[in-house]
């Protein structure tokens, strides 16, 4: 099997278990009847679960790993069981170019430690950076980097992260000229640190990129569909993100609370039905799972810990479409470029 066809899959990692990972990948399986994978993890239970899915049977290889992440190990603890690990020995699988990328639902920070001492940075790069796909009310998602992965980021960290991130938007949807901005508490020139302000002047100088930089973007606007790319350090990017999640699990609690209030809020439920169950898919976080890390020699995908058997469908989804666009080159391309006119 060409490692481009193949994705190592932990399958041990996340909260919902072994036989979410299963039913997620064989959906994959489905979806994309030429791809194979690699399953890590305990070689027997992974057999056993594979009994109720025979069409992934027939693509899949077994790779043993005894020890598994947990969720609250620290990632000094994690990289020192890397080798025994269902997590390490997957994205080892991408290192010795056996998969085209690594996915995993487990300990976010131990797969970010573990992948970076395994696979390295891209020359140039710092820092690699979590990105993923959030929804919008334009016509596509919106990437938004760092996630988590860098609490703290000086200008070329962010400048980085902006290119980084428009060739993950070229690519994730499909467009020529993302709109990139930074996430400021203020769109004024002024507004923001001294890494935010000296980020926005180069990025506003690499006319020859392609992307489109917009300036700054304020955090209520994040979900407009008025840019591509949304660019911020680690620590404000998370709490963006969750405050996203909370805020959707709100709305839909609400919505479920207010129809359920009385007989003719019940009558009025059934008559929107549609249209809460669109507004229900569009904020679900299993139709948007699988964000990656930019910026290494290989790709590795994290899927949501509580992510349901769709949410890992889509985490591989992603995986599958970065190794078909060969992101990492394009990534490698645009830095490039980046150095060469800023040099």
């Amino acid at each position: 099997m060409a490692s481009s066809t193949v994705i190592a899959v932990d399958a041990m990692g996340g909260d919902e278990g072994l036989s979410v990972m299963l039913e997620g990948v064989a959906r994959a399986r489905r979806r994309f009847d030429e791809m194979r994978f690699i399953l890590v993890g305990d070689e027997a239970a992974i057999r056993d679960g594979l009994k109720t899915h025979p069409n992934l049977t027939a693509a899949s290889e077994i790779v043993h790993a005894a020890g598994v992440v947990a969720s609250d190990d620290k990632p000094s603890q994690a990289i020192r069981r890397a080798r025994t690990t269902s997590m390490g020995v997957a994205i080892e699988q991408v290192k010795q170019g056996r998969a085209g990328a690594c996915v995993s639902s487990g300990n976010t920070g131990a797969l970010m430690a573990m992948a970076k001492l395994s696979l390295r940075t891209m020359p140039g790069i710092d820092r690699p950076a979590l990105a993923a796909l959030m929804p919008s009310l334009g016509e596509t998602d919106t990437v938004m980097l760092d996630l988590g992965a860098n609490t703290e980021c000086d200008t070329r960290n962010l400048v980085q992260f902006a290119v980084m991130g428009a060739a993950y938007a070229r690519t994730a949807l499909d467009l020529d000229r993302p709109r990139v901005a930074l996430l400021n508490i203020g769109t004024e020139d002024q507004k923001g640190t001294d890494s935010i302000r000296d980020a926005a002047a180069q990025l506003r100088a690499a006319s020859h990129l392609p992307l489109s930089f917009e300036g700054f973007i304020e955090g209520d606007r994040l979900s407009r569909g008025v840019i591509d790319v949304i660019v911020c350090d680690g620590f404000s990017g998370n709490i963006a993100l969750k405050t996203a999640e909370g805020t959707a699990r709100f709305v839909a609690d609400l919505l479920k609370r207010a129809f359920s209030s009385s007989i003719r809020s019940k009558l009025g439920f059934l008559i929107s039905l549609p249209a809460t169950r669109l507004l229900r898919d569009h904020l679900d976080p299993n139709n948007h799972n699988g964000a990656v890390f930019l910026g290494l020699n290989g790709l590795v995908l994290k899927s949501h810990g509580k992510a349901n058997a769709l949410g890992v469908e889509n985490a591989i989804a992603v995986a599958a479409k970065a190794v078909r666009d060969d992101l990492s080159r394009r990534i490698a391309e645009d830095l490039s470029n980046f150095e060469a006119k800023a040099a």
